[in-house]
């Protein structure tokens, strides 16, 4: 019996043994299980918290350009990446952040940052998450039109983008923005359709989205665009961009290639035609041009896209439409003769070889921006078209040219009057273009032409994205 009970009880405790074994490898599996679940957790917590210490970099350098505009060193005069201790206000310290920082620059002059962050936290150093963004100052760009005069919107056009004007407004229009006034209140006369003439809201009219109308707003700053023209100039003439002085003869007519070029003539004889306007009324504009000169094919800068014409200019012709390669800036403006003052004439389409954003065109008038009587039945427009003191238009011609049929603008009008490239005579539509379509280019202000005018020294986000 007793060698029995002996033999039973090695054969327990063998198998206690071995479940005991079993055990604690299932127990030990199951733990580690556990803490490799809990470590996953906390650092799913800390990715998270990466992200948020990227983003807190790109919130700092914002509030440091905020202090020092030209500051892209972090303040410390010498290239980055700039690293930054992160803390919680309760907790200390949790992590940190590195920046690189990287500007835009055309004709020396600062267009954009571009801003990478990294942030990580102490506890787990090499989970990272980087962002990247890039801040602009806001420019004129930003809207489809500003205008300084009262302005009336017809039925027939379409408005893509933000409109503004310091004047009232009847909006009879499509839009898909805000469209602001600055007057509380203003005097509708018979060409604006107000028979007998009345004092209406700074807004008014049969447009359908009367919910995104808002007055009155801040006026905008027409004398801020008149500060950067000398300094064009300075900058052609100094061998950056191109410069052509007065002509001699009636302006000048340029073509813009596909190639980064534009072809120069001087124009040598005008031919006129009647037209008229609400300034002169009925009057001979001497608006086409009859005889010109070739002057020669010349390469515009790619580091600084300047083209300052000292003289009145057509861009286009009916026959060879502009196309505009890269980022373009033309004026026109007469800064010898403290009377002088020129004009812009749009003789044909004046389009873009691309349009995601690699290409853009500001062309500045010193007075007007004028569309001529033979322009095409269908006109296409791409840029910032800018009247700094006169308007951007078409004016009303009698004959065959009289009736255009569509306007297509892929950028936006910056006017001083009042915008207008359709007439009705007695209700009828008489003159100008039947159809106009307006889709302001929201890519401009991230990656502007030289010298696109800010409407605010503050640098505001414009792209964000999380990188690998």
């Amino acid at each position: 019996m007793n060698c029995a009970l002996g033999k039973n009880s090695g054969t327990i405790l063998v198998l206690a043994l071995v479940f005991s074994s079993i055990f604690l490898v299932m127990f030990g599996g199951l733990a580690g299980f556990i803490l490799l679940q809990h470590k996953q957790s906390l650092e799913k917590a800390d990715w998270n918290q990466a992200l948020e210490i990227a983003e807190a970099g790109l919130n700092y350098y914002r509030w440091h350009l905020a202090h020092a505009p030209d500051d892209l060193q972090d303040g410390t005069g010498s290239p980055g990446p700039y690293e930054h201790q992160y803390s919680d206000p309760e907790g200390g310290a949790v992590g940190k952040y590195s920046l690189e920082i990287n500007a835009a620059n055309q004709c020396g002059a600062v267009s954009g940052i571009a801003i990478s962050s990294t942030g990580w936290t102490d506890k787990f150093p090499n989970v990272k998450r980087k962002v990247q963004a890039k801040y602009v100052r806001p420019t004129i760009a930003d809207y489809s039109f500003v205008i300084n005069d009262n302005v009336w919107v017809g039925a027939d056009h379409q408005i893509t983008g933000p409109y503004h004007s310091n004047g009232g407004i009847r909006f009879d229009g499509t839009n898909n923005s805000l469209v602001t006034s600055a007057k509380q209140t203003w005097w509708c006369s018979s060409s604006f359709g107000c028979n007998p003439a009345q004092e209406k809201p700074g807004i008014f009219g049969a447009g359908p989205n009367s919910d995104l109308w808002r007055f009155p707003v801040p006026p905008f700053d027409f004398n801020a665009i008149t500060m950067d023209l000398a300094e064009i100039k300075n900058l052609t003439q100094s061998g950056q961009g191109l410069y052509f002085g007065p002509s001699g003869a009636e302006g000048y007519h340029i073509l813009l290639k596909d190639n980064r070029t534009l072809d120069a003539y001087r124009i040598n004889s005008l031919n006129r035609v009647y037209a008229y306007d609400l300034e002169q009324g009925w009057h001979w504009e001497y608006s086409i041009i009859g005889s010109e000169s070739f002057l020669g094919n010349y390469q515009i800068p790619q580091d600084c896209g300047l083209v300052f014409i000292e003289d009145d200019l057509w861009v286009g012709s009916l026959a060879q439409e502009s196309k505009v390669k890269g980022k373009i800036t033309v004026v026109s403006a007469d800064l010898i003769n403290p009377m002088g003052t020129t004009d812009v004439w749009l003789g044909g389409n004046i389009t873009y070889t691309a349009t995601d954003g690699s290409d853009g065109l500001l062309l500045i008038a010193e007075r007007n921006n004028l569309i001529v009587s033979n322009s095409p039945d269908d006109l296409n427009l791409d840029g910032v078209y800018v009247a700094q003191t006169g308007k951007f238009g078409r004016n009303h011609y009698s004959g065959s040219d009289m009736k255009k049929n569509k306007l297509t603008v892929y950028g936006s009008i910056i006017s001083n009057g009042r915008v207008g490239t359709k007439w009705t005579c007695n209700g009828i539509f008489c003159s100008g273009y039947k159809e106009r379509q307006t889709n302001y280019d929201s890519k401009l202000s991230l990656n502007p032409p030289p010298f696109l005018t800010a409407i605010s020294q503050e640098y505001q986000l414009k792209d964000w994205e999380e990188v690998e």
